[in-house]
């Protein structure tokens, strides 16, 4: 599976295993799940032994991203866009270590419901108290099911410089010195969510 050499060409080695044993074990015992807890139990195992003075302590957080591969047109998945063709393939990646979870995605697809899979399915012995993510990973329905699921997204934001952001409260004015160039007029809080 690691070598993507095939069975045919493994089993011409010399090591004895013929080809229909090969293929017996990888129908048999082979398929997404096995595969899931192969990688779950090899992730553990690092996150277990890693050398603290290279890797540092251990971590809550991760970052999660997606990187295009190009595929064949007859695949299901592959997408025509707009800067590429192919498939995506959605990372989820320790801090300063190993990959958690990965997920096959279309171009077109939502990150962010990607990156929240990624969190919540990733079965290994991490607890995710914080995401990072790009600009495609977020939104205000990401930060409010992240706040549900109980941890935080750490996007960062494409062209903060151009954004405008409410303050809290009326007589905050110089209550965020950093942000005065991005912060506009107070949140209305009266505004009735109905009429919206």
């Amino acid at each position: 599976m690691g070598t993507n050499a095939g069975l045919k060409r493994i089993s011409n080695g010399e090591h004895g295993e013929k080809y229909k044993d090969l293929l017996y074990i990888r129908r048999k015992y082979i398929d997404k799940d096995n595969l899931r807890n192969a990688i779950a139990e090899i992730v553990n195992a690092i996150l277990r032994n890693k050398m603290t003075d290279i890797w540092g302590e251990g971590t809550t957080s991760c970052a999660s991203d997606s990187k295009k591969f190009g595929a064949w047109d007859q695949n299901l998945m592959t997408e025509w866009h707009i800067r590429y063709r192919g498939v995506m393939i959605y990372w989820h990646a320790a801090k300063h270590s190993t990959c958690i979870y990965s997920q096959l995605k279309s171009c077109s697809s939502s990150e962010v419901a990607s990156m929240i899979e990624g969190v919540l399915k990733h079965c290994t012995s991490m607890e995710v108290e914080k995401n990072y993510v790009d600009s495609h990973g977020q939104s205000e329905v990401a930060f409010a099911f992240c706040h549900l699921l109980g941890f935080q997204l750490m996007p960062r934001l494409k062209a903060i410089h151009s954004q405008k952001l409410y303050r809290p409260d009326s007589g905050m004015s110089d209550a965020f010195p950093n942000l005065q160039p991005i912060l506009t007029r107070p949140i209305n809080w009266e505004i009735d969510s109905s009429a919206i």
